[in-house]
């Protein structure tokens, strides 16, 4: 007989776990693809400081220089790097997106639910949703920091208000369509009522929609956040963010687009990578999607 050797036999255990991940990216190709995608980015930004120039740092004898050995995405009207300014730019989109997805999905779970399972209170709620929803989103948002000192708090926030009567909608109608199951009529006459019936029957039915409306709401964030910076009612201008970014080099787009374009690209490869992630989600969550895979 042959003896196995330890190199062996941890090569066969790995085996398992590699097939299990190779069978998942199989099936999800674009979760996979979003995923990698937003991971990468996500490290760039985590380790910013690290890989980076100061961004704020100024030399105008540096001034829109192309890219190069020395300057990888080129630099700005003063001499600052693209590069250091990019990767910290990522920084302030995925916090806006994903705060905004977190506090919306919260603040709209609890409302959805309350709303699609309590009669009385849906109709008086949702005639509230249906007023901001009513107005533009970027318009709501201007106004509001118009109102206020800007921060990026204030950003935040003047995202998640217009972006909380969506999740709303979504979690009512899904609530509405579990509230006359037999099952949960069972729950009831099994003396089940109240909070423990919606912890318990209800909320675990509404996360699976929710994750995959989490992800278009973080891709939209992110692209407000842009235009509310871009429009200078976003972040202060010192602070470098994409929108930032992109509003103090149009007037150089025409000698440096590098400026404009290196940033753009950025901005939609995050979204891409979020809006892959949402569609497989979707498609993976959806139980007749799946059964098509």
């Amino acid at each position: 007989m042959v003896a196995i050797t330890d190199d062996t036999a941890a090569e066969r255990a790995e085996l398992p776990v590699m097939a299990r991940w190779a069978t998942a990216i199989r099936r999800n190709p674009t979760i996979a693809a979003g995923a990698v995608l937003l991971a990468v980015l996500v490290s760039l930004a985590i380790l910013a400081p690290w890989l980076t120039v100061d961004p704020l740092k100024q030399a105008t004898i540096n001034r829109l220089r192309p890219p190069s050995e020395r300057f990888w995405f080129g630099t700005d009207q003063f001499g600052r790097d693209i590069f250091a300014r990019t990767l910290h730019g990522a920084r302030v989109s995925l916090i806006v997106g994903l705060t905004v997805a977190a506090i919306s999905g919260v603040i709209g779970l609890a409302l959805g639910i309350v709303c699609g399972y309590f009669r009385r209170i849906d109709g008086i709620v949702m005639r509230i949703m249906d007023g901001i929803m009513a107005i533009p989103s970027i318009l709501l948002a201007i106004a509001l920091i118009t109102l206020t000192r800007p921060g990026l708090a204030v950003v935040i926030i003047a995202i998640v208000i217009p972006e909380v009567p969506r999740v709303v909608r979504v979690v009512r109608s899904v609530v509405l369509s579990i509230r006359g199951q037999p099952y949960i009529d069972s729950a009831i006459a099994g003396g089940t009522r109240g909070f423990k019936l919606l912890a318990r029957h209800v909320l675990p039915n509404t996360l699976a929609p929710l994750i995959v409306q989490a992800t278009y709401i973080c891709a939209a964030g992110m692209l407000i956040e842009a235009a509310l910076s871009f429009l200078g009612a976003g972040v202060p201008p010192e602070i470098p963010s994409w929108g930032n970014i992109i509003a103090q080099g149009r007037n150089f787009f025409q000698i440096a687009p590098w400026t404009i374009l290196i940033p753009g690209v950025f901005l939609a490869l995050t979204v891409l990578a979020v809006n892959l992630m949402g569609d497989g989600l979707r498609d993976r969550l959806d139980p007749r999607l799946a059964r098509r895979m």
